[in-house]
Parts: C-alpha cells; sequence; structure tokens
C-alpha cells in the first residue's frame, strides 16, 4: 500500500473515542504515521472535521486547534478542490451514485492510484471496482500482515 486517502469520517471516528470502530481509525492513522505512508486528502478535510469537531462538541477553539494539528502532520499531502477535481468528483458521483463530498474524497484516490479509507459503506460497496476502498480495520490487518 504505497499512498492512501483517508476520509473525513476516519479523522473524526479517530478523534472521538465514544464512537463504534474509534480504535481502529486511531490506530490506522498511528500505523499509516508510523510508516510513512503519504496520505493524501483534499483540503476539503478541514472544514468537514472542523464542523463536526465545533458542531459535536460545541467548541470552535477544539476544532480549529484539531485542523491546525491536522495541518502539521508531516506525511498528510493536501490537495485543492479545483475545477479539475471538482469535474472528475462530479462524474464519479453521478456514475457510482455517491454523496457530495465522498465523491471528492474517490476522485482524489483515483487520480492517485491510491486506497480509500472509509467508515461509509455506500462508498465502499460503490468503489469496489474504481478504487480500493476499505474499512479501517481492514486496512490495519493489511499493513499488520506486510
Amino acid at each position: 500500500m504505497s499512498t492512501v486517502v483517508v476520509d473525513a469520517s476516519v479523522f473524526i471516528n479517530a478523534f472521538n473515542p465514544y464512537e463504534a470502530g474509534h480504535e481502529e481509525s486511531r490506530r490506522l492513522l498511528s500505523v499509516l504515521q508510523d510508516r510513512a505512508v503519504p496520505v493524501i486528502v483534499p483540503t476539503l478535510l478541514l472544514p468537514e472535521v472542523s464542523a463536526a469537531i465545533g458542531r459535536g462538541r460545541d467548541d470552535a477553539q477544539l476544532a480549529r486547534d484539531f485542523c491546525a494539528a491536522l495541518r502539521r502532520l508531516p506525511h498528510i499531502v493536501w490537495v485543492s478542490v479545483d475545477d479539475s477535481l471538482a469535474w472528475q468528483a462530479a462524474e464519479i458521483a453521478a456514475q457510482h451514485r455517491l454523496r457530495r463530498s465522498d465523491a471528492v474524497y474517490a476522485a482524489v484516490a483515483v487520480r492517485f492510484g491510491a486506497t480509500l479509507a472509509t467508515l461509509d459503506r455506500e462508498q465502499k460497496e460503490r468503489l469496489s471496482g474504481v478504487t480500493g476502498a476499505r474499512y479501517p480495520a481492514e486496512m490495519v490487518a493489511e499493513l499488520s500482515s506486510s
């Protein structure tokens, strides 16, 4: 697994110890960082995690701090959502019946030939022939066996 796109759902799940699957998401991010696996994400990740944390915890400063910490992680490659990526995401959304931002993460994964880490069942099922979408627990198992 040379590169990975990590969906916002995984970052948010890793952040919240009260969510089911938290430990698997946290472990995946830790393993990726320890192995210096490039994690490619759209800049859309920042408002998505900020909104989830800010609304979920009712704490704007915590949301800002978490986003600032994400920006400092050395193994993350940020991809701007430009016109080209937006059109690619629109095509993927239409063809595979994906929701809004899910299509943006899928487009980034397709563009970079990366595996997509997600907690979204629809995204995983509908992208099976397009990009290797996996749940965090599956990815941890794969990385542990390699």
